[in-house]
């Protein structure tokens, strides 16, 4: 059977944009299994409140059931460099336990680099998050990510992000790119472009 992985970013004992991630598992359970069944938030709730610094809360899931549930400390990766890799068949529209395909692509930069995936000459997403890139007056999201993430979602919809196409020949017109995901807000990981190799 299918399982799924759920990431959530706890901080002051709270669940951050808790609303988002349990939108994403109706839509997964409903593509998958059509059925919009939610998880224990209450589980999930008393379990983040346990936590008094930044913690990740994550769970493995599937049609009827949460599995391998943890609350955990969290500390940001350090990045020092980014790599563009071609990828044009690559999909990971649902947070799978598959990651297979990702790892093959991480496996191919140094552990402290991190890679951009580039499929059909479009920017997606890093091995691990959405990425934002900014002109030098607004955060530009591409519209083309691999995983529509919660984090992104909640950017969008606050305005403070705008979805673009954005293809790789676009990178040298922005100044710096911010790493974004459940656990990294807007500006919390940021390198500037010229960071990123193999600019095409």
């Amino acid at each position: 059977m299918c399982q799924f992985i759920e990431t959530m970013c706890v901080e002051q004992g709270k669940i951050i944009n808790l609303d988002y991630h349990l939108e994403r598992i109706r839509n997964t359970r409903k593509h998958f299994w059509n059925t919009e069944k939610t998880v224990p938030t209450d589980r999930l709730s008393a379990l983040a409140a346990t936590q008094d610094s930044k913690a990740k809360l994550r769970f493995v899931y599937d049609k009827e059931s949460i599995y391998d549930l943890s609350c955990t400390p969290y500390n940001t990766r350090k990045i020092e460099r980014l790599k563009l890799l071609l990828s044009n068949d690559i999909e990971y529209i649902y947070k799978s336990i598959d990651r297979s395909a990702l790892n093959l692509l991480k496996a191919q930069a140094e552990p402290t680099d991190e890679i951009i995936i580039v499929k059909q000459n479009r920017l997606t997403d890093t091995s691990y998050t959405n990425i934002a890139l900014f002109d030098g007056s607004q955060w530009i999201t591409p519209s083309t990510p691999l995983l529509k993430g919660t984090r992104r979602a909640q950017l969008l919809d606050a305005g403070k992000l705008i979805a673009r196409e954005v293809l790789a020949t676009d990178l040298k017109s922005f100044h710096s790119i911010s790493l974004i995901n459940a656990m990294m807000d807007l500006g919390e990981l940021v390198l500037p472009v010229s960071s990123i190799e193999n600019l095409l």
